[in-house]
């Protein structure tokens, strides 16, 4: 049980005190009427004793009382009527609720913190209000009257008159047999004479003669002067003086007139014309005035209306009680009580005790006391008891008021009154006795339950609490008597006690015992109490306190205590919150928001409703439904009550904030026909973090190229899409008059539809001018603004049960400032259904439509979005700390250029390698004229727009014949295999040295696209090299001609999908040509074998490749001529076939006072057809030269791979002598594929390129897959430092000096003649290299390899056996040597050994002729 201001100790004496009935004439009434109080309201505040006091029992032994108090009240002729004893405690509860702002006891237990209200004020009013309202019954007579007050006033005419007649009234009430009402404890009450003395307006000298005649007439033991009313009423008093009333009569000022509708007022004379139906003290004034002036009034004034006791009932918060009294006439109160009870009252009592015991006694027989006789009656052999299902239902049976039985259960109630517990107890027992054995079972439960009482109270506790005695006096009112007010308060009493025992289990089990259906208050209070005993018990019982609470919830609602119940469920409600009983919770939810809702607590309603709704419910759709209707019509009330009021914020649906998505700029158009609009980005486009990245990359990079290489400090990369992964810390920049879209991602967690109408977004604008002062106070938009900002509102967005839906909400900025979305704004409401669910029936004002909405509350939902955690200072590691997200909040600049891009007959599928002609369409869609355009890739060999010639260029009539992509001319009479030779430069194409590549100006006229207008630009695409599918990335940068300050360009992006298919393979060697001179006479030639393959499969369609064409393109080096050609015709291969070509190379010639080497490339085309392409214009030249720049990109990056230390060591001479052997040569093969689709011939074109770099080493059209290496063995030993060898390799080494033997194949010598036979051998000696070489030639070297051992003899160089000599750059150098041969036969003359050095180096390398072919001579005798 909860705690309780009085102790149990206290408790129990307070609630049986000595009954006193009293009595007052008119008059008396009147003078205590002036302090708006009744005679017995008066000495309310006094009726405790301030002393001990001291009396003898029967064994002449001294008892003493403590804190004795006395109960005095007027007498009322008629038993209360249970309805208005219902109605009275109904009110005592409901009127005292918790105190505001009462700090509650924060109880731990286990995983729980509750807060719980230690005490329970409403509890403890309903305890005290019930033990007085108790009626008197005759089989206990504790509430029996035991004396009489008859009062009268010194005013009055005759007062011994009076006080004559008011004994005779007292005599008649008690002993004609017309009153049954009230009961007396004795037939010889005691008489007690008060004579009333009004200081004020009263003769003093009067009172005191009538006094002394009363004392003379009466004794001076019984009666008294009592004076009061020491000051006038109305004269302000320079004293404050206390109201010791208050606290007794404000718990039941709460009464008003329905009261005691239930039964009549009827009253006992003129003389009691304050009493009260219910017997009771306290009583507030206008509760007295409605039971009226009595019916016999001698003025004949009518009783008051109700309407007058509600008028007095405002009033009664001004009434100031005992205006009239001062300190003193209070003491003098104080003063009355304690005589009457020292010298009235308890002497009665002691006498009367005395005189019962003397009766027992000698009923008995017995010559000793009682309290001898009761140890023979304890110690003698005990009969055993039956149980109370064995006796007879015998409650009915009544003594007469003379019974012996009687007068011991008087003796009994006496002794307890006085606290003589001791006696009390030893009578209730023999009583107790003897009503069983008569079977008198309500007289046996009144002894049983008194017993039990007095044997707990007794002093130094001679024996246990005899809880059983308890347990059948309830059973026994309970279930024999039917009289469930005196179970109740045995439960009441025994329960304290047990609390006081710390044994709360037994005492939550007494309380629980007696719930029942009769009376929902008291089952309430007394579930509410078990509750409190499960909490403070020692192991706290957290789960049955939440339980017994619930129930307690539940029968105070029954009861109509609405605010009691709410409080309840709130209490349980923390055990339950939180723990996953989803179903309970929901329960306890739904009944706060109810009550809630029906004590006008309407936020609270709201906020009960909001959790049903909020949290993962487990409930039916249909119950779930109820709740949602519930909660919309609950939250339509609080709405109406404030519609001026901000908007309320609502539960549902659930808004994931963080995955909100914002997108500036308009919705991409879809493609049209032929024409294709660039994918740029939009909201249905996934978030790659991979691609995120290319962009940006892509856009510094054309930044950096726009700004002449270096990139701004206040470049921001351009972000028209920000999510969750976006770099949301700067306010971002929006563009006047294009479209920001919020996408909101909502979650309906419910398993009804949700319907929002009217949807929007909420946002905050704060407009300014072109300086950026703000101009204008902040808008909102409440009621809207659109000359400021747009808002697109969605009328109906229906979410389906448990779905995720997005819907995507467009604002329309018309002036630049700052926007700040706030949220979204809608009406919430759902679909109608039809009937209820588990007793929860539609509520008024839902009204059903077609999709109609049953009910919808307009409110809002704030977006909210949490920033990134900061990781980067140490304070940031070691705390929690966000940083912005500014996605919401952009800042709205001035017009800008809009550019669209649409891609006209762009492919999806091209061979590797293929030509394909589309056209791009440039579309400027704003206001603004857009400037300096701009296209990046990191592919960018896959497209170009065309050289710097090609514009110039017309296109060839047989070009529009055949729809060809190059530039061709028709040769006349071609001379066969034989080059056609042009130049062009790189700088034509836009990759001079010192641009880079990736960034491409579109060539606009003027460079200016103006608003509106559109231009459409020729774009050649090639197939990458490699077979698959590829995503190539375009950005097109632009700018605005007039620059502005926040955003200094725009970008578009475009993603194009290609699926190449596999078309030729294409390989090529040079080797240095073994005959020295060319045409003109110089050294240098060289082969070049071109190994083309058709790798296609047949799935494409391909029927066969035509080589139609072979070029070379190089700073050095051109095609001269076909070696292997056999026919003027194209050469062709079908599937997996495989072609060999072979071409001799020259150098080219060195055109003096024209562009520097540098930046000039010669192009040599060999013709297999009629028609030549010209592989210098465009297209082929661009796609030459972008895989070029490609291939260098790829070294450059190899080398930058490289560590230093072999850097510097490839410097100087190894560097000249590597220099020999590049050749740095291109081959462009153009080709035409033949294709069959859908029974038509298409001729496909296209191009492959391979870079020959060194001699000997083969090149490819496309990268190689390498195999992967073999696993090696894992060492573990650290390698030594190994120097990087100097030396250049042995094939570097053989290109530095070129040699060649000159001499006739075969030589006739007449051997019979001569036997020697000289022949003349040219030795031809070429410098390959730049620098200055000294060459030594040996002669004395004799050959060891098994090649020259197969050949038959020897032979003899004459002469000098050792030349040595210097060769200028690139020179030539012939030496005549002479052979002699002794015999016919085969001989090889590459013996010679030639070493060279640089002339500036000191080592000598030896330049190995091994590879080259044997010099074979044939001797033939003549």
């Amino acid at each position: 049980m909860a705690q309780c201001v009085q102790s149990v100790q206290e408790l129990i004496p307070d609630s049986f005190v000595p009954c006193v009935a009293a009595l007052c004439s008119d008059e008396a009434e009147r003078l205590t009427r002036l302090n708006h109080l009744s005679f017995s309201e008066l000495l309310k505040p006094f009726s405790r004793l301030t002393s001990e006091v001291h009396m003898r029992d029967p064994n002449n032994q001294l008892h003493i009382i403590k804190n004795l108090k006395i109960a005095v009240s007027n007498i009322v002729t008629q038993p209360p009527q249970p309805g208005a004893i219902g109605k009275l405690l109904n009110d005592v509860v409901s009127g005292s609720q918790p105190a505001e702002g009462l700090v509650a006891n924060v109880i731990t237990a286990g995983d729980y913190d509750l807060n719980i209200s230690a005490t329970t004020p409403w509890f403890e009013s309903y305890r005290e209000t019930f033990l007085q309202s108790m009626p008197a019954s005759d089989h206990e007579f504790l509430n029996h009257y035991l004396a009489c007050m008859l009062v009268a006033s010194s005013g009055e005419a005759e007062p011994m008159e009076q006080f004559s007649k008011l004994s005779q009234e007292q005599h008649r009430i008690q002993h004609n047999n017309d009153y049954s009402y009230p009961k007396w404890f004795i037939p010889n009450t005691l008489k007690y004479y008060v004579l009333l003395h009004d200081v004020t307006s009263g003769d003093e000298q009067r009172a005191e003669s009538i006094y002394e005649e009363m004392k003379q007439k009466y004794g001076t033991q019984g009666c008294y002067l009592l004076k009061i009313n020491s000051r006038a009423p109305n004269r302000a008093s320079d004293e404050q003086i206390p109201d010791p009333w208050s606290q007794y009569l404000q718990k039941n000022s709460i009464q008003n007139q329905e009261s005691y509708e239930d039964g009549p007022c009827t009253m006992t004379s003129s003389k009691n014309s304050d009493s009260n139906l219910l017997s009771l003290d306290g009583l507030d004034n206008e509760v007295k005035d409605q039971c009226g002036d009595p019916p016999n009034n001698t003025d004949g004034s009518e009783s008051k209306s109700a309407s007058s006791v509600h008028e007095t009932k405002k009033a009664s918060t001004a009434v100031i009680r005992g205006a009239c009294l001062t300190l003193t006439d209070h003491d003098r109160i104080r003063q009355f009580i304690q005589e009457f009870t020292f010298r009235g009252l308890l002497p009665h009592i002691e006498k009367t005790i005395r005189q019962l015991n003397d009766q027992l006694i000698s009923r008995k027989g017995l010559s000793r006391s009682l309290f001898s006789a009761t140890k023979k009656w304890f110690s003698g052999s005990k009969v055993p008891e039956k149980s109370i299902n064995e006796l007879k239902n015998t409650s009915g049976l009544l003594y007469p008021p003379e019974a012996p039985e009687l007068q011991i259960r008087k003796m009994a109630d006496l002794c307890f009154l006085v606290q003589h517990y001791d006696l009390a107890y030893s009578c209730y027992h023999t009583a107790k006795k003897d009503f069983l054995n008569d079977q008198a079972m309500l007289y046996a439960a009144g002894a049983l339950e008194m017993a039990a009482v007095s044997a707990f109270l007794q002093p130094g506790a001679p024996r246990p609490y005899p809880a059983h005695y308890m347990d059948t006096a309830i059973q026994t009112y309970r279930d024999i008597c039917k009289n469930m007010v005196l179970a109740e308060r045995c439960v009441l009493l025994s329960a304290e006690i047990l609390k006081s025992q710390s044994k709360y289990s037994e005492a939550a089990a007494l309380l629980i015992r007696l719930t029942s259906e009769d009376s929902d208050l008291r089952s309430a209070l007394l579930l509410e109490q078990a509750a409190h005993c499960f909490i403070n018990m020692k192991s706290p019982m957290v789960r049955k306190y939440a339980f017994h609470m619930i129930l307690a919830g539940h029968r105070f609602s029954k009861a109509g205590q609405k605010k009691h119940a709410l409080r309840c469920y709130c209490q349980a409600m923390q055990v339950y919150k939180g723990k996953g009983w989803s179903l309970a919770e929901d329960h306890i939810n739904f009944t706060i928001g109810r009550q809630s809702y029906t004590l006008r607590q309407l936020d609270n309603a709201v906020s009960a409703f909001r959790h049903i709704l909020i949290n993962e419910s487990k409930q039916s759709a249909a119950q779930q439904g109820a709740f949602l209707r519930e909660y919309l019509y609950v939250y339509k009330n609080v709405n109406q009550l404030s519609p001026d009021g901000p908007l309320p914020q609502l539960p549902l649906p659930y808004i994931n904030s963080s995955a909100t998505r914002v997108f500036f700029g308009h919705d991409r158009r879809p493609a049209d026909g032929e024409k294709q609009a660039a994918t740029h980005i939009s909201l249905d486009q996934e978030y790659d973090s991979e691609s995120s990245q290319q962009w940006r990359e892509l856009e510094e990079h054309v930044v950096a190229v726009a700004n002449k290489g270096v990139i701004p400090s206040s470049f921001y990369p351009t972000q028209y899409c920000l999510n969750s992964y976006s770099d949301n810390s700067r306010f971002p920049l929006a563009v006047v008059e294009e479209p920001i879209t919020v996408e909101v991602a909502f979650r309906n967690p419910l398993k009804v539809p949700l319907l929002l109408s009217d949807l929007s977004l909420l946002w905050k604008f704060q407009p300014k001018d072109a300086s950026g002062k703000d101009i204008e106070k902040v808008k909102e938009r409440v009621t809207g603004e659109p000359e400021m900002i747009g808002t697109e509102v969605i009328s109906e967005f229906l979410i389906n049960s448990e779905e995720s839906k997005v819907a995507r909400l467009k604002l329309f900025p018309h002036h630049i400032g700052e926007l700040h979305i706030l949220g979204v704004v809608y009406n919430l409401g759902t679909i109608q259904g039809s009937g209820t669910v588990d007793g929860i029936g539609a509520l008024p004002g839902c009204h059903t439509g077609k999709h109609s909405l049953s009910m919808s509350v307009r409110g809002r939902q704030d977006l909210e979005i949490q920033g990134p955690r900061l990781n980067n200072t140490k304070e940031e590691k070691t705390s929690v700390k966000y940083g912005p997200d500014r996605r919401l909040d952009p800042i709205v600049t001035e017009e800008m250029p809009l550019l669209e891009v649409f891609f006209i007959h762009f492919p999806t599928g091209l061979l590797c390698g293929e030509i394909r002609k589309a056209y791009v369409e440039f579309v400027n869609v704003s206001k603004c004229p857009l400037t300096g355009l701009k296209v990046v890739s990191k592919r960018p060999e896959f497209f170009t727009f065309g050289g710097n010639t090609a514009a110039l260029t017309p296109l060839s009539p047989s070009t529009s014949e055949n729809c060809s992509a190059y530039k061709t001319v028709v040769t006349a009479s071609p001379s066969l295999g034989t080059a056609l030779v042009s130049t062009a430069s790189s700088m034509d194409f836009g990759t001079g040295t010192g641009q880079q590549l990736e960034a491409i100006p579109v060539p606009l006229p003027d460079s200016v696209l103006l608003p509106g207008a559109s231009i459409q630009l020729p774009m050649w695409l090639r197939g990458p090299d490699e077979e698959g599918v590829h995503e190539i990335n375009f950005l097109f940068y632009y700018e605005s001609v007039k620059k502005q300050p926040k955003k200094r360009h725009r970008i578009l992006r475009h993603t194009a999908v290609i699926c190449t298919s596999r078309s030729l393979n294409v390989r090529a060697t040079v080797c240095r040509s073994n005959s020295l001179e060319d045409e003109e006479g110089r050294g240098g030639n060289m082969l070049v074998f071109v190994d083309v393959e058709n790798t296609n499969t047949s799935e494409a369609g391909v029927k066969e490749f035509h080589m139609v064409q072979v070029s070379s393109s190089s700073k050095h080096w051109q095609l001269h001529k076909s070696v292997n050609i056999s026919e003027n015709k194209d050469a062709k291969l079908a599937s997996r076939e495989k072609g060999k070509f072979c071409f001799k190379a020259v150098r080219c010639k060195q055109k003096e006072g024209g562009i520097q080497s540098s930046e000039k490339y010669t192009f040599a085309d060999i013709i297999f057809g009629n028609e030549q392409i010209i592989s210098s214009a465009s297209p082929c030249a661009d796609f030459f030269y972008r895989s070029l720049s490609s291939e260098l990109k790829k070294t450059q990056d190899q080398l930058s791979a490289y560590p230093e230390k072999h850097r510097e060591a490839t410097e100087g001479a190894v560097r000249l002598v590597e220099k020999c052997s590049e050749v740095d040569l291109s081959i462009v093969i153009l080709w035409k594929a033949y294709v069959v689709e859908d029974n038509k011939q298409l001729i496909l074109e296209g191009q492959h390129h391979v870079v020959v770099r060194t001699v000997g080493k083969e090149a490819f059209s496309h990268s190689q897959k390498e195999e992967p290496p073999e696993m090696e063995l894992l060492k573990f030993f650290r390698p030594e430092n190994t120097t990087v060898s100097t030396r250049p390799s042995v094939e570097q080494l053989s290109n530095l000096i070129k040699t060649s033997l000159h001499y006739p194949e075969s030589f006739h010598h007449p051997f019979h003649q001569k036997s020697l036979c000289l022949v003349p051998v040219t030795l031809l000696l070429s410098n390959c290299s730049k620098a200055d070489v000294d060459v030594i030639v040996d002669l004395r070297h004799k050959t060891t390899s098994p090649e020259a051992l197969e050949t038959h003899g020897s032979f003899t160089w004459l002469g000098q056996t050792q030349y040595k000599l210097q060769l200028k750059s690139q020179e030539m150098h012939s030496l005549q040597l002479k052979a002699c041969f002794v015999h016919t036969g085969v001989y090889n003359l590459g013996t010679p050994r030639v070493f060279a050095k640089l002339s500036d180096h000191v080592t000598v390398f030896e330049t190995s002729q091994q590879n080259s072919m044997p010099a074979l001579i044939i001797i033939n005798n003549a």
